[in-house]
């Protein structure tokens, strides 16, 4: 019987030492500490060669860290390197790699901070909002009240290694609680985490929930990690759970402030409580303490409001989304069960039982804020969300990053003072601004000024100053669509100077007699006015060019009609005595003369028709030349395929709702063109349906009779009129409406089987339009057609030169602001101007740091690259030219400076054009 004296012996021996470990946790601490001294991180020059980033999880995706691979990824596309970035340990890589989360010191608030080039704060959001900075901080019976609830063991000083992940009573209680529970049919049993483990699972659980025994012991394990990381004595890593625990644990949301996290900013939103309040009503009450009943009521609710959201804690949305009665029931059981453990003195039981918890009702109060001096900060969150792929500014100031932007603070502010200032008629009148023709009359108030200022750099623009003085959260540099007449008059004469320039690079080395055996169609004006200088010229030198080109005249009257967009229109002069000359293009410029641009669009647009020999615009020559058919064969699969190219370009990453927004901003809507547009979109969408888009997408003050709009749909009807025709009708490009209504059909759809899918209607397309007997209706509809595909050319070249939208009004009034600018695009352009022709990358930001002191620390910086041509590709060729002969981005420049002394157009929306 001696082998069973020895196992009894062995098996006490045993149990007393589980005993003092579930008592002590001794081994625990050796074992743990040991683990978590090795898992380190250290930050070091460049990219690292071992990270991990976390899983998603609520705190994981609030501060940014798992979504740090796709920002980086976008963010290198966008020129920014990574210079610097945390290197884990072997251990901790491990401890990661093995689906634990990863120890280190988290944050317990976090936020966007946003810095001038002088590293002054521009901008800064913490959340939480409201912490406590150390646990003495709070009041000892908001502790005591917790730890009774949650994880009474937690601060024992008699063990100081105690592992914070597990109290063994507890989790006993809680397995032999759910085994009943399971064996009853029940599926409510109580918890056995601790505070510890609840904070891994609320932060870094996926949803803040725990779905499996494998991710409670994941929870657990995290936690004693994260516990012993400082070493094997855990009193102080104990006492900032409970820190952190108070001031990070989830409170739901609420409208008009976001996601609720910890004590302050829960009594602030749930009851409206000021969170200086806290310590200051509760701080002096203790356990033994008595006070006057006059403090009692003021106590008692304060507490009772408190530990209510100790409470809710569990399942806040259910309780902040329920009726309060639910929770006032569940605090008022909790409140007696507190004073009979003698955790608050009875009397604070007793009056916190006569108080009622009375939530906020309503919208929380809105603080008062100045957009206007915000606009710098502002300027750099929209840019920031737009590069981190269209962060909503709620997610995007919640993130753990430090952004370094390019801003000039005190700059900023000066010309912001400024601008605000000229809203005083005192202050316009000492500017010099209140002359004729300025702000002699009207009030000052209702001007809306916006300035944008970059800083030339080698390599680079510096954005230094963006700002405006209308006190809303309106950027108007960047954030509007203005009819900048002028602006589209130099944007129309760098395109008209950049054609010149091609023309010069094919046809200067010809020799006159090639010159005169060129086909050139009688409505390129361009191309023959070119041919007919190198003829002659004996300086064939682009300089000279371009100032011949600059001396071309057009006549200024406004007594001819002009068949461009979807009909014809007439156009008049700012100036009336401008009215009979005949005017050079610079003149005309400087002039801000209406009908000299009206007419050099003309022949602009007819250039990018004609521009190649074969070009779809020949099809309008000879209706029985017998290579007709041919050329129709080729322009249906060749161009009509670069041409929906372009149109996926265009729509691509677009919603549906977003395609549909762009498809119909550049259409003048009527009810006919309307119909034409639905029926291509939705074929077969019922008649009401038909009838309430059509109806919701007129203006004001347009409402067709209902029987009206019957016979629209029928009459439009897919299978009674070609596509071809709707589109000549809805004044689209046929293949574009088709496109827009294919990918409303298929979300998602590539290139390749877009192309697969269009090549029936590329061909139909193009041969419906050439199949009627009448060919001067069929010209007109041609014509139409390749306008606006002229006006795609001259978007492309825009858009080279900064312009911020992706299509054109295909209408000469384009030459007069009617495609719109914007102020910060106007800058861009007259940045590549004063480049001669190099477009220089833009920045307002420096550097970007992410997730600083963690294990997923990086930080970027802005490094650009080469700057591109700004149109025709070849930057910097007017340095390469004497005096005597300058670039056209030079030329270009010179107009452009005369605009500043234009004296009644300049600023003024060009509203007369039609």
């Amino acid at each position: 019987m001696l082998w069973a004296a020895v196992v009894l012996v062995l098996l006490v021996l045993a149990g007393l030492c589980i005993a003092r470990e579930m008592q002590t946790s001794a081994y625990q601490a050796r074992f743990f500490a040991a683990l978590a001294r090795k898992a380190s991180f250290e930050v070091a020059a460049g990219p690292s060669p071992l990270i991990r980033f976390p899983q998603r999880a609520p705190y994981d995706d609030r501060l940014g860290y798992s979504q740090l691979p796709v920002f980086l990824q976008r963010l290198q596309a966008r020129d920014f390197k990574v210079v610097e970035q945390a290197r884990i340990s072997p251990t901790m890589a491990q401890i990661v790699d093995a689906g634990y989360f990863a120890p280190y010191a988290e944050k317990t608030q976090a936020g966007l901070c946003i810095f001038d080039r002088d590293r002054q704060r521009l901008f800064q959001e913490r959340y939480p909002q409201r912490v406590f900075a150390r646990l003495d901080d709070i009041p000892p019976l908001l502790v005591s009240s917790l730890l009774y609830i949650e994880n009474r063991e937690l601060l024992d000083p008699q063990q100081p290694l105690r592992n914070p992940a597990v109290e063994w009573d507890r989790l006993a209680n809680a397995v032999l609680s759910k085994a009943k529970a399971s064996l009853a049919g029940d599926s409510r049993s109580p918890g056995g985490s601790t505070l510890a483990t609840q904070i891994e699972k609320y932060r870094h659980s996926a949803e803040g929930r725990t779905s499996s025994v494998y991710e409670k012991l994941q929870q657990m394990v995290s936690a004693a990690l994260r516990a012993y990381q400082p070493g094997e004595d855990t009193s102080a890593a104990r006492r900032q759970i409970v820190l952190a625990y108070i001031n990070t644990m989830p409170l739901s949301a609420k409208a008009g402030f976001g996601e609720v996290h910890g004590l302050g900013d829960g009594l602030w939103v749930w009851y409206g409580r000021d969170f200086q309040d806290v310590g200051g009503i509760l701080g002096p009450l203790g356990k033994a303490g008595a006070s006057p009943q006059g403090d009692w009521d003021a106590q008692a609710q304060l507490y009772k409001q408190a530990l209510s959201l100790l409470i809710a804690q569990r399942r806040p949305s259910y309780y902040f989304d329920a009726d309060e009665a639910e929770l006032e029931q569940l605090t008022n059981s909790h409140l007696n069960l507190l004073g009979h453990a003698g955790v608050i003195p009875l009397a604070l039981r007793d009056a916190a039982l006569r108080v009622k918890l009375q939530r906020r009702s309503g919208k929380l109060p809105v603080a008062t804020v100045s957009f206007v001096a915000q606009k710098a900060a502002n300027t750099v969150r929209t840019h920031l969300a737009g590069l981190l792929g269209g962060q909503r500014l709620y997610d995007l100031d919640r993130l753990d990053l430090s952004v370094v932007s390019t801003l000039d603070a005190p700059v900023q502010t000066a010309v912001t003072s400024l601008l605000r200032d000229l809203r005083d008629p005192a202050h316009v009148k000492a500017a010099g601004l209140s002359a004729k023709q300025l702000l002699a009359r009207g009030d000052p108030a209702k001007v809306v000024y916006s300035f944008t200022l970059y800083e030339r750099g080698s390599d680079v623009n510096v954005m230094r100053v963006q700002t405006d003085n209308f006190d809303q959260p309106l950027n108007i540099n960047e954030g509007i669509k203005l009819d900048l007449g002028s602006t589209a008059k130099l944007r129309t004469l760098v395109t008209y100077l950049d054609i010149m320039d091609k023309l010069h690079q094919q046809l200067s080395p010809l020799a006159a007699a090639q010159l005169r055996a060129l086909a050139i169609d009688r409505q390129d004006v361009l191309t023959r006015w070119a041919a007919d200088y190198f003829a002659t010229a004996s300086d064939k030198s682009l300089g000279a060019m371009l100032e011949a080109a600059l001396q071309r005249r057009y006549s200024a009257s406004p007594g001819e009609g002009f068949m461009t967009g979807d009909g014809l229109y007439h156009f008049v002069n700012f100036n009336a005595e401008d009215n009979g000359r005949v005017l050079s293009v610079r003149d005309g410029l400087r002039k801000s003369v209406n009908l000299v641009f009206i007419r050099l669009m003309r022949d602009v647009v007819r250039h990018y028709m004609f521009l190649t020999p074969g070009s779809s615009a020949k099809l309008l020559q000879d209706a029985d030349d017998p290579r007709r058919a041919a050329y129709l064969a080729r322009f249906a699969d060749h161009e009509g395929q670069v041409f929906m190219r372009r149109f996926l370009v265009k729509y691509h990453g677009k919603t549906a709702q977003e395609a549909q927004e762009l498809l119909l901003g550049n259409v003048r809507p009527t009810a006919s063109r309307l119909a034409a547009i639905h029926r291509t979109l939705f074929p077969a969408a019922p008649r009401d349906q038909f009838i309430a888009w059509v109806q919701g997408n007129l203006p004001d003050g347009i409402d067709p009779a209902e029987p009206t709009l019957a016979r629209l749909y029928a009459q439009y009807a897919p299978d009674r009129m070609s596509l071809a025709d709707r589109g000549y009708l809805a004044g689209v490009h046929p293949l574009e409406l088709w496109l827009v209504g294919y990918l409303q059909a298929h979300p998602g759809a590539g290139q390749t089987q877009v192309m697969q899918a269009s090549v029936a209607e590329l061909q139909a397309v193009y041969a419906l339009l050439f199949s009627t007997h009448r060919k001067q209706a069929q010209d007109k509809r041609i014509l139409g057609l390749l306008e606006g595909e002229g006006f795609l050319e001259i978007q492309r070249q825009w858009a080279q030169m900064g312009y911020p939208f992706d299509t054109l009004v295909p209408s000469y009034a384009t030459a007069l602001g009617a495609s719109a600018d914007r102020p910060a695009a106007l800058a861009e352009l007259m940045g590549i101007l004063v480049n001669d022709g190099l477009r220089k990358p833009n920045t307002r930001i420096q550097s970007l740091h992410f997730a600083a002191a963690t294990p997923y620390d990086t930080l970027l910086q802005y490094r650009p690259g080469r700057a591109r041509a700004g149109a025709g590709g070849r930057p910097g060729r007017a340095r390469r030219y004497p005096a005597g002969g300058r670039g056209r981005y030079r030329q270009a420049r010179e107009q452009g400076l005369c605009a500043r002394r234009w004296p009644r157009s300049a600023g003024r929306r060009q509203d007369r054009h039609r």
